[in-house]
């Protein structure tokens, strides 16, 4: 069992603690009920809330697993409880405002914890703890690069042998998430946006991969049906001229990569998709150049798109109009994290920061053509994580 170092604990409290006062100089009490947020700070994912006030020491108060959290954390206060009113007697009332993880407490919960914890107004911790997370530290990199060359290893080296004529889009989903696993893969991939449920990632033969989903992004897929759009479909088969969309995440504890590629079986896609595809590498090659410390999302955003031929915007970044509206986003703890490359995301880049810049495109009567590589913002420039293949390679069907 890996446990997150104390040193790194206790530095991510100092930096949160730092923000609150900048940015909330009168907070009396930060409560935390999102597991992945409670896991930055305290190394374990369970039932319970962290609290944190102003003027004294962070206490962990754990409903299930106690004896887990005990286990795998080395947070210096973990306590017991039944229910809020047990935690309620561990810090001091706040008097004014408590602050919390709106994007991830539910209301009804909130509503509970209130009952035992009152006060006349409720702020949000979400910006000063977006903003945090999205400065990886050394030994988050660390757990990225490790990430990065599997997801590498899986997408440019162990796809082409699982591709068959015949296979379905589930059938080749489970043989995927198969070797991702035996690869180091965690098995779960998460996301800050709610309600968003993926199995594997979003897979699709042809055209399947331009499908609608809820999903904010610009692929598509198929999925199993109406109540689970997930894994692909299972009467979609794998024929000679298919183009193959793959665009999956992949986590080592608990720290995400985003990758796409797509592949041609059997025989060259049209002209149109080949330089579609090849316009799409260059894209992505442009938005690296500019990931520099100090850079501004919005302006990288802009000055790309400014210089797009029209033509070419036609379905770019996904198809029809259920076109996104970024080239590019964080991926951490969550895949879908801060800084996002689009209008209005104005906060420089920083150093250690980690984006996964991903320009497609959508041809009608092909699929889903262009990549997607996670790279780190360093003082020298951006680096891939997730290695620098073109796309687009040629599998014997």
């Amino acid at each position: 069992m890996t446990r997150v170092p104390v040193t790194e604990l206790n530095d991510r409290m100092q930096r949160f603690r730092a923000g609150m006062d900048t940015q909330h100089p009168a907070w009396e009490l930060g409560a935390i009920f999102g597991r992945i947020n409670q896991y930055y700070f305290t190394g374990t994912l369970q039932d319970g809330v962290l609290l944190i006030p102003r003027d004294g020491p962070a206490v962990f108060c754990v409903r299930r697993s106690f004896e887990r959290a005990g286990t795998e954390s080395l947070f210096p206060d973990i306590r017991p409880m039944k229910g809020f009113r047990d935690a309620a007697t561990l810090v001091p009332a706040a008097r004014h405002a408590i602050h919390v993880d709106t994007e991830t407490v539910p209301v009804a919960l909130l509503g509970r914890f209130r009952k035992y914890f009152p006060c006349p107004e409720i702020g949000s911790l979400d910006p000063q703890i977006a903003k945090l997370r999205a400065v990886k530290s050394p030994y988050e990199l660390a757990i990225l690069e490790r990430a990065g060359a599997i997801h590498r290893q899986i997408l440019e080296e162990g796809v082409a042998p699982l591709l068959r004529a015949g296979i379905s889009e589930a059938e080749f989903a489970c043989e995927l998430f198969s070797l991702m696993v035996r690869q180091g893969h965690q098995g779960v991939v998460r996301f800050v946006m709610p309600n968003v449920d993926i199995a594997v990632g979003q897979i699709g033969f042809g055209e399947n991969s331009l499908y609608p989903t809820s999903f904010d992004g610009p692929g598509g897929c198929v999925g199993i049906g109406p109540a689970a759009p997930v894994l692909g479909s299972r009467d979609r088969r794998l024929r000679r001229g298919d183009l193959v969309f793959v665009d999956i995440g992949c986590a080592v504890e608990g720290y995400h990569t985003d990758k796409t590629m797509v592949y041609m079986f059997g025989e060259p896609l049209p002209d149109e998709a080949i330089v579609a595809h090849h316009r799409c590498v260059e894209i992505q090659r442009e938005l690296a150049a500019m990931l520099q410390p100090g850079a501004v999302p919005s302006e990288i955003y802009a000055t790309v798109m400014a210089h797009l031929d029209p033509a070419f915007l036609q379905n770019f970044m996904g198809f029809g109009d259920r076109r996104v509206n970024f080239l590019g986003h964080g991926v951490g703890l969550q895949l879908d994290e801060l800084p996002i490359l689009a209008e209005k995301f104005d906060e420089p880049l920083a150093a250690g920061m980690v984006l996964a810049l991903e320009p497609k495109k959508g041809i009608p009567g092909v699929g889903l053509v262009g990549l997607e590589d996670t790279f780190v913002v360093t003082p020298q420039g951006a680096r891939s994580l997730t290695g620098a293949h073109p796309g687009l390679p040629l599998i014997e069907a």
